[in-house]
């Protein structure tokens, strides 16, 4: 099989949960599932104003400061500075989470996976990478910075670009910027 090329510019935008915003879906599963219903979805999205966050029961979530100065959570009233881009933050969607922006507008990359079917790891990459998904487990690499090229075709991922690759996909993936990882495992796999 080869993988899947999700491209930025074919994405549409859609509000939050909450109303507070706007994010765009990189990926979701199954296909065109909504925001109760998802098993696992990965989006970006543009931060203007602080804020909380929406409640998602039963989800853990991964977010990543892409751009901007950062942002401060507190989570569960527990505060967490997360200012440095690229650097994945993993809270529980259950939590009463409150976003307070560092100076600034920012974009945030968020993975979203329901814990009781699958779970989720967030890596950055930032030099060629070898990826070769197991039985249960699919990778979305999306490019945060930069260009990527994927695979002996070298088929070129411009920033926000995806691949997703599945059990069966092997291919090298060469960063110039920053890659997500995003590998999303079955519980009954892991």
């Amino acid at each position: 099989m080869a993988p899947q090329v999700l491209r930025a510019q074919e994405r549409t935008p859609a509000p939050w949960k909450n109303g507070g915003g706007v994010t765009t879906e990189v990926a979701a599963r199954p296909e065109g599932a909504g925001t109760g219903d998802f098993l696992w979805r990965v989006s970006i999205a543009d931060v203007a104003q602080s804020g909380p966050f929406s409640v998602f029961e039963g989800v853990d979530r991964i977010i990543t400061v892409v751009d901007g100065p950062g942002m401060a959570l507190t989570v569960d009233g527990t505060p967490h500075v997360i200012s440095a881009p690229y650097e994945p933050f993993a809270f529980s969607g259950d939590s009463d989470t409150e976003c307070e922006l560092l100076g600034g507008p920012i974009v945030d990359f968020n993975v979203m996976v329901r814990r009781a079917d699958v779970t989720a790891r967030v890596r950055i990459v930032r030099d060629r990478v070898a990826v070769r998904p197991e039985a249960g487990t699919c990778v979305l690499a999306v490019v945060l910075e930069g260009a990527a090229a994927l695979g002996r075709e070298s088929v070129r991922l411009d920033r926000l670009d995806a691949a997703l690759l599945t059990e069966g996909d092997a291919d090298d993936i060469d960063v110039d910027g920053h890659l997500a990882l995003v590998t999303v495992t079955d519980r009954g796999s892991d």
